[in-house]
C-alpha cells in the first residue's frame, strides 16, 4: 500500500503548528497561539497549506507534509554506493534489508480499519495522529470530509468523497521526495542521490546475489512454459561492478555523448538541471530500470525511450511536458511514470489518477497507429555480374523460425501490441513473406501439427508447393487434442520442379540413447533424453536436370546454460547427414520423371506452347561429399560457439570447455567430427557494410543464430536476401512487430550448382626412340 503524506492536513480554517523545524529555514519558526484567531481572514498567510494546492518546498509546513521526520528511517531506495562531490558519481547496488516495510504495511493496515468511519482514503491517512511535541499535546486532530489528503481537495462538485487511488497515492508521494532533493540541490548539495546511498551503505557488506525466480505467466501452460527462447533470458552483459551514475543538480544544459556509451547502466539521474531536451541516443541505454528527469526545462519525452523495455521507473516530474510519445508504450514493464507539475494532457493524467501507471502505457501501445513498413529488403548479388556462374543451374532456399503461438506471450513480448502478437495476423505475414520471396524450397521452424495442416499446406498448394513436416517427439505421447499444438519442422518444394525422393526424421534424443555407447552414461539419459528437438531431411532430384540435392531443417535447444546438449545435438545431427549422404550418392536413377511443358509468357489460345522438353537422366554422384548439401538450421549458438566450430571447421575436440564436463561415450572420448566442407551462407558478407547483424532481435538478446549452411565443393553461394532497414531499427525496441512476424528474421539464400570436376588425364611425355626401347627392354 503506498504510504501518503507523514500527517493529514487541516483544513484552510483551522491553523497548523510547525514541527522539527530546519535550522537553515529561520523562517520556520512560528509561535503558536493558544487558541483559534476570531478572523481567520486577518492572520491566514498565503504560506498557509492551501485546499488547492500542495505545500512548495519553502512553506512553513514542508516538514509536516515530508515523507520522513528526524525519527523516521528511510528506506525506499535501493542501496547505492559513491561520496559527495561533482563529476559524475557512481553508485554500487547493495542489498537493503529493510525490516521496517512490513510493519509499516501492517500499520497502515490497522489505521484503515481504525478509521472507517472517515470519508477519506485510509491508505493516504498516514501515521496516527499521536504528536510527541509538547507543543501539539493538547490538539486534536479533525478528520472530516473537508480536510485535505495529499493537497487535493478531498470533496467533488458534488459534495461526494473523491477517493485516491493506491497509484496516485504513490505519485504524490514520489512527487514530494523529489521536491526535498531539489530543495537541497539547489542550496548547493548536487549528486543528492550518490550522497544519500552513500551514508546508507556506510558499513554495510554487500549481501550475496540472490537467484531470480521465473517470471509467472498466467497464460502460459506447463508445456509453452518449456518453449524456451533466447528472448527468455537476462541480459547477456559481461561483469560489471557499478549500474548507476548521478548527475544530479549540476546544472547541466545538455548531456554529452559519452554518457551514452555506458550501455550498462540501470540507473541515471539527471535530475535538477536545465535539460531542454532528452537526446534520441537516450534510446542506447537500453538496460535502464530508473530514470529520473525530474525539475528540469523538458517539453517532451523522445520516442527513442521506448527501447528502454526494462524501465520500473521514469520519473518527469516538475517539468513542461504535455504529451506524451506513443512509442513508450513499449514501456510494458514500466512501474511508476511520474508526470506531477506537468502541464500535461488532462486525459492522460485522468487514467494515471485512476487505474495507474501501467494503463496509460497499455493505451499508448494499443491506440498507437500502425507504423509504416520499412524499405523491403533487397537481394544482394555476390557473383559481381561473373559470367563463370551466369549460366548454372540455381535454386534459392528460404529459412525462417516462425515463432509457435504457444511461445508468443505477452510475457515476453509485452512491448508489442496485442494486435501484433496474434496469430491470426501473424501466420498471413509469414504466408506473404514466403509468397513474395518465391524460393524453391522452404524450411520453416517452430510449426506446430494444426498450422501446417489446416493453413500453411492449403495456402502454399496455390503456389505449387508440397510440404515435408514433423512434430517433435513429445506428440507421440499425446492425445491428438493436445499433440496439434506441438510445433516441429516444416519443409516445402516447389513440386513441379522437384521430385522428393527420400525424407527422414532425426530425433536427437531418441538416437542418443540407443547409440552403442550410450551403455552408463547417465548425462545422455538427463541431459540429451528431455530434449525433444527433431531434424527433418529431405532428398530432392530437379525433374529437368536430374541433379540431386539433400536438404536439412533443424531446430536445437535454446537454453545457454546448455551448450553441451546443443553440440551433442549437432554432432547427431551431422552423424545422420554422413549416414544418409552416403545412402544418397548410392541412390538409383529417378525413372518415373514425367515431361513438362514450359510456361508462356502470353497465355493467348493462337500462340503456339513451348516444345516439350525431355528430362535429363539423374545425375550421378561418385562420393558422399559430391551430392550437394543445405542445411537450414535455427541452432541457438553465436560464432563463438562449439555448434558452430563443429559445423564450420569439421572437428570438436573431446575435451571442449563447452561440454562442461560431461560424459557423452565416444563423443567425449574421440571427439566430434564430419567430412563435409560446410560454410554459413551470411558469412559471406562478415566484414562489408551489409553485415547482418542480427536473426533475432529481442530486447535482452540481439545476434545470429539462424544459419543457412552449404557445402562447398559442390554449390556456389549467389545472392543474400538482405538487412533490415537501419533507420526503422532505430525505434523498434524487438521483434515480433507488425512488421515482422517473428523474433526470428527470415534468411534466404541462392545457390548455382557446381559442374562436376572432369579428371585430367596426363599424358607421359615422349622422348624418343630410345625412351621407348628402353620400356620395351623393362616389358
Amino acid at each position: 500500500m503506498a504510504d501518503g503524506y507523514r500527517f493529514p492536513q487541516q483544513s484552510a480554517g483551522n491553523y497548523y503548528y510547525p514541527q522539527h523545524t530546519q535550522p537553515h529555514h529561520p523562517r520556520h519558526q512560528i509561535i503558536r497561539n493558544g487558541t483559534p484567531p476570531n478572523n481567520i481572514r486577518s492572520v491566514f498567510s498565503a504560506d498557509t497549506p492551501s485546499p488547492s494546492r500542495s505545500p512548495d518546498s519553502h512553506s512553513p509546513a514542508q516538514n509536516l507534509y515530508g515523507m520522513f521526520n528526524q525519527n523516521h528511517q528511510q528506506g525506499q531506495h535501493g542501496r547505492v554506493n559513491g561520496a559527495g562531490g561533482r563529476g559524475m558519481p557512481a553508485m554500487y547496488n547493495f542489498q537493503h534489508q529493510n525490516t521496517h516495510q512490513p510493519q509499516h504495511m501492517q500499520h497502515h493496515a490497522n489505521i484503515q480499519q481504525e478509521h472507517t468511519t472517515h470519508t477519506t482514503n485510509g491508505a493516504v491517512l498516514g501515521h496516527h495522529a499521536s504528536y510527541s511535541s509538547g507543543v501539539l499535546s493538547n490538539s486534536t486532530p479533525s478528520f472530516t470530509p473537508s480536510n485535505l489528503q495529499n493537497g487535493h481537495s478531498a470533496t467533488t462538485r458534488g459534495g461526494q468523497a473523491q477517493q485516491i487511488t493506491e497509484h496516485w497515492a504513490e505519485q504524490i508521494r514520489l512527487h514530494k521526495e523529489s521536491e526535498k532533493a531539489h530543495s537541497l540541490m539547489m542550496e548547493g548539495a548536487p549528486n543528492h542521490y550518490a550522497r544519500l546511498r552513500a551514508g546508507e551503505n556506510r558499513g554495510i557488506t554487500p549481501a550475496p546475489a540472490q537467484p531470480v525466480a521465473a517470471s509467472d505467466d498466467s497464460q502460459d501452460n506447463g508445456e509453452s512454459r518449456d518453449l524456451g527462447r533466447m528472448a527468455d533470458q537476462q541480459s547477456p552483459l559481461k561483469r560489471q561492478d557499478w549500474h548507476n551514475m548521478d548527475l544530479s543538480g549540476q546544472g547541466l544544459r545538455v548531456l554529452s555523448a559519452p554518457v551514452f556509451n555506458y550501455v550498462f547502466l540501470k540507473e541515471l539521474y539527471v535530475a535538477s538541471n536545465k535539460l531542454a531536451y532528452l537526446p534520441p541516443t537516450i534510446g542506447q541505454l537500453r538496460h535502464l530500470t530508473l530514470l529520473d528527469v525530474s525539475n528540469n526545462q523538458l517539453v517532451d519525452l523522445p520516442p527513442e525511450l521506448g527501447m528502454c523495455v526494462y524501465m520500473k521507473q521514469l520519473l518527469a516530474f516538475d517539468n513542461r511536458i504535455q504529451t506524451l510519445p506513443n512509442e513508450l508504450g513499449s514501456l510494458y514493464q514500466l512501474d511508476i511514470l511520474g508526470i506531477e507539475g506537468n502541464p500535461i494532457d488532462q486525459g492522460m493524467k485522468q487514467v494515471v489518477m485512476e487505474h495507474g501507471t501501467k494503463k496509460l502505457i497499455e493505451r499508448l501501445r494499443e491506440e498507437a497507429p500502425v507504423p509504416m513498413p520499412p524499405t523491403p529488403r533487397s537481394m544482394l548479388d555476390l557473383t559481381s555480374g561473373e559470367v563463370s556462374s551466369a549460366n548454372k543451374e540455381r535454386f534459392k532456399v528460404f529459412s525462417f523460425n516462425i515463432l509457435t503461438n504457444d511461445a508468443c506471450t505477452e510475457r515476453l513480448y509485452g512491448y508489442s501490441p496485442k494486435a501484433a502478437l496474434d496469430w491470426e495476423y501473424r501466420k498471413e505475414q509469414v504466408l506473404q513473406d514466403i509468397q513474395s520471396n518465391d524460393a524453391d524450397f522452404v524450411c520453416l521452424q517452430e510449426v506446430d501439427t494444426e498450422t501446417f495442416k489446416e493453413y500453411f499446406s492449403m495456402k502454399l498448394a496455390y503456389s505449387k508447393y508440397k510440404g515435408v513436416f514433423w512434430p517433435r517427439s513429445r506428440a507421440k505421447t499425446m492425445a491428438e487434442s493436445q499433440a496439434k499444438n506441438v510445433d516441429g519442422c516444416a519443409t516445402f518444394y516447389r513440386f513441379e520442379e522437384w521430385i522428393l525422393l527420400d525424407k527422414q526424421l532425426v530425433d536427437f534424443g531418441n538416437l542418443a540413447i540407443n547409440r552403442p555407447d550410450a551403455k552408463n552414461q547417465h548425462d545422455i539419459f538427463n541431459r540429451i533424453m528431455p530434449r525433444d528437438h527433431i531434424a527433418v531431411v529431405c532428398f530432392f532430384e530437379n525433374r529437368q536436370t536430374g541433379s540431386r540435392l539433400i536438404v536439412v531443417n533443424t531446430h536445437l535447444f535454446w537454453d545457454p546454460a546448455y551448450c553441451d546438449v546443443k553440440l551433442i545435438q549437432t554432432a547427431i545431427l551431422l552423424g545422420e547427414v554422413n549416414r544418409l549422404a552416403e545412402k544418397y550418392a548410392k541412390w538409383p536413377a529417378c525413372k518415373d520423371k514425367k515431361s513438362y511443358t514450359l510456361p508462356t509468357e502470353d497465355d493467348d489460345d493462337d500462340v503456339e506452347s513451348a516444345p516439350e522438353i525431355t528430362p535429363e537422366p539423374s545425375k550421378e554422384y561418385s562420393s558422399k561429399t559430391q551430392v550437394p548439401l543445405v542445411i537450414c538450421a535455427d541452432q541457438n549458438s553465436t560464432a563463438d560457439s562449439s555448434v558452430f566450430e563443429l559445423f564450420a571447421k569439421g572437428s570438436v575436440r573431446p575435451d571442449h570447455p563447452e561440454l562442461l564436463g560431461h560424459s557423452y561415450g565416444n563423443f567425449t572420448k574421440d571427439g566430434m567430427e564430419h567430412p563435409f566442407s560446410l560454410r554459413s551462407a551470411y558469412t559471406n558478407l562478415d566484414k562489408t557494410p551489409d553485415a547482418l547483424p542480427f536473426t533475432n532481435y529481442t530486447p535482452g538478446f540481439r545476434g545470429v543464430i539462424d544459419h543457412i549452411w552449404y557445402s562447398t565443393n559442390a554449390l556456389e553461394n549467389t545472392s543474400l536476401l538482405g538487412r533490415v532497414d537501419p533507420e526503422y531499427m532505430r525505434t523498434v525496441p524487438g521483434f515480433p512487430n507488425y512488421h515482422f512476424p517473428s523474433d526470428h528474421l527470415s534468411l534466404m539464400a541462392e545457390f548455382a550448382i557446381k559442374g562436376p570436376k572432369m579428371k585430367k588425364v596426363l599424358q607421359e611425355p615422349d622422348f624418343g626412340p630410345s625412351s621407348r626401347r628402353d620400356d620395351r627392354r623393362r616389358t
